[in-house]
């Protein structure tokens, strides 16, 4: 039972207490420039968890066996042999995906959750373990970019695509910022492009870590407030004793 909680404690972490980008503020580079769209996050996303998990596994199983000298250039190897065969596969099989991403598959190899996974926890932990906190790592920040593409994507074109990317699906586009005109025809006037430009993703990133800053500052505001209450109740709850004590005497 102890075990169950402690993975499920180890997955959550990297989607909530230990968010790498909204928490960590890790990944911002590829997290900025892969998010024009819903579809090119959730590639990057599959992506990045495929290296993350398989790094992960493989450095935790030679963990007693690499050398302390040459700890991290043996991870970097390691995280850029499993880059290179992602991105080979994605050129072979998802041309449309590695022409959208670019660069920023290769940059997985830099990317600081990668490599701060293998040498903080990873190069340290038995492979069950090292692997759930891959999986949890990956999927924390795959949602974390898909959140940033969904939101760039409406405000920038009022609409969803799927297809363009993934082309092994029909194309289909989703409008949710637009009206049908009088010829029934759906106008999409209410879109931003701003938004699908660099600068919409430093505006993006910055109101979602102002939303998360400004609830945690509630909660932390509520929990003193709670504390407060608590002691005042019990030193009111002490004084009662006290006169109670004094009574009886």
């Amino acid at each position: 039972m102890e075990n169950k909680t402690s993975h499920k404690e180890n997955f959550l972490k990297g989607i909530i207490s230990e968010n790498p980008l909204f928490v960590s503020i890790l990944g911002t580079c590829p997290a900025l420039a892969t998010t024009r769209s819903l579809e090119s996050a959730i590639g990057m996303g599959i992506l990045f968890t495929i290296v993350l998990i398989s790094s992960n596994l493989l450095i935790s199983l030679l963990r007693k066996i690499i050398p302390e000298e040459v700890k991290t250039p043996a991870y970097i190897v390691v995280i850029a042999t499993f880059v290179t065969i992602v991105g080979m596969l994605t050129n072979a099989y998802l041309p449309e995906l590695y022409d959208t991403l670019g660069v920023y598959i290769s940059l997985i190899v830099v990317n600081c959750i990668v490599l701060g996974r293998a040498e903080a926890y990873a190069s340290k932990n038995k492979p069950l373990d090292s692997l759930i906190d891959a999986l949890g790592m990956g999927v924390g920040y795959s949602l974390s970019i898909m959140l940033m593409g969904l939101v760039r994507e409406i405000l920038g074109t009022g609409m969803i695509t799927f297809g363009d990317i993934f082309t092994f699906i029909p194309r289909f586009s989703i409008p949710l910022l637009a009206y049908v005109n009088s010829a029934g025809i759906p106008v999409y006037d209410y879109s931003i492009g701003l938004f699908t430009q660099p600068a919409g993703a430093f505006i993006v990133f910055a109101i979602i870590l102002a939303i998360l800053a400004f609830k945690k500052n509630r909660k932390e505001e509520n929990e003193k407030a709670t504390q407060l209450l608590l002691k005042k109740k019990k030193k009111e709850e002490e004084a009662k004793l006290k006169e109670m004590e004094g009574a009886n005497k």
